[in-house]
Order: structure tokens, then sequence, then C-alpha cells
């Protein structure tokens, strides 16, 4: 599947093309994910890994990009949760949008798809850690069937700032459903 043909197109949003995401796609996927660590509301981490390092860590499946008008405007992938394989079908989701595009559906356009995309790959559940303060991250989560199953009170610091995450996750309907 090279094309956005597999996802639907949602009425309203930006038309970018969702395809799989591939090394050469690091430099874009890398600078985003960048822009998405400056804004301090989106991981703990404070510098984007290299491309060897975050390959490793996340599923060769469910790796997906959005492109507008010939540029990576967003990516989204799936890491594993546990190296149990009692846990194959549980994955922490991870959407990351271009400064110049947020706000125009993309991300909604990427985590649509990377919802099916999972299911077609056997994941069950999907989970993410989320600062309160990401708002926007959060309501489209929600809009996706997401709910919040706990708050981590001061888990980690990020800038000397002690910070809290909302761990939310989505039950599929279709993936482990026997």
């Amino acid at each position: 599947m090279n094309s956005a043909s597999a996802w639907s197109d949602t009425e309203g949003l930006d038309k970018a093309t969702i395809r799989y995401l591939s090394a050469a796609d690091w430099p874009e996927v890398e600078r985003i994910y960048a822009e998405g660590i400056a804004t301090g509301e989106a991981t703990f981490e404070t510098a984007a890994p290299g491309w060897q390092d975050w390959d490793a860590g996340h599923l060769p499946h469910s790796r997906l990009v959005a492109c507008s008008g010939g540029a990576v405007a967003g990516w989204a992938a799936l890491s594993p949760v546990s190296r149990r394989a009692v846990y194959r079908g549980v994955a922490e989701v991870s959407v990351y949008i271009g400064a110049d595009y947020r706000g125009r559906g993309i991300g909604t356009r990427l985590l649509e798809a990377l919802i099916a995309e999972s299911e077609r790959n056997g994941v069950w559940t999907l989970q993410s850690s989320t600062f309160p303060e990401n708002e926007a991250s959060v309501r489209l989560q929600r809009r996706f069937g997401f709910r919040v199953v706990g708050r981590r009170e001061r888990i980690a610091r990020r800038d000397g700032r002690w910070r809290d995450t909302l761990i939310l996750e989505r039950r599929s309907s279709v993936a482990g459903t026997d």
C-alpha cells in the first residue's frame, strides 16, 4: 500500500496523502520531531534520536507520513509497550505535525490511518502518555475513542520542572476480539 487510497478522505480536512514512512523520510521526520520537542508539550525527550535509534524503538509496521504539497507535513508511528509476547498487541502512539501544518486536520488524517493500520497488524490496544496541557492532542485522541485511564503525577522532569502525564488508551473493536 503506497498511497492514501487505503484511508478515507475526511471532508474539510487537508487533502494530505498518507503513505508509509521510509528511511528516506527521516530528515523531514526528524525535523518535525524536533519541532514538537521544542514546544515542550509533546515529549520528555529534549533531542531527536538518530535514525537507527528511532527505527529500533518503533514497530516495523504502522509507520506513516502525511505529505501535503509535496512536503512531509507530519508522521505517526507505534512503539511496543513491552517485549513480552502477551503484550504484542499493545502499542504506544506517536503523532507529530510540522509547525506549518498544525490545525489543518493532518493529525486527524494520520491518527485515523494509524488506527486502521494498527488493526490490520493485530494491535488491539493503543495507548499514549500525553501532557495534560497538550489539549489539542487529548481532544484528537478522544475523538477517536481514546479514554483517559489514569494520570501519573510528577512522573518525570522536563527542563527542570516536574510534569504529569495522562494515560489514554483505545481498545480496538476489530483486532483482538476473539
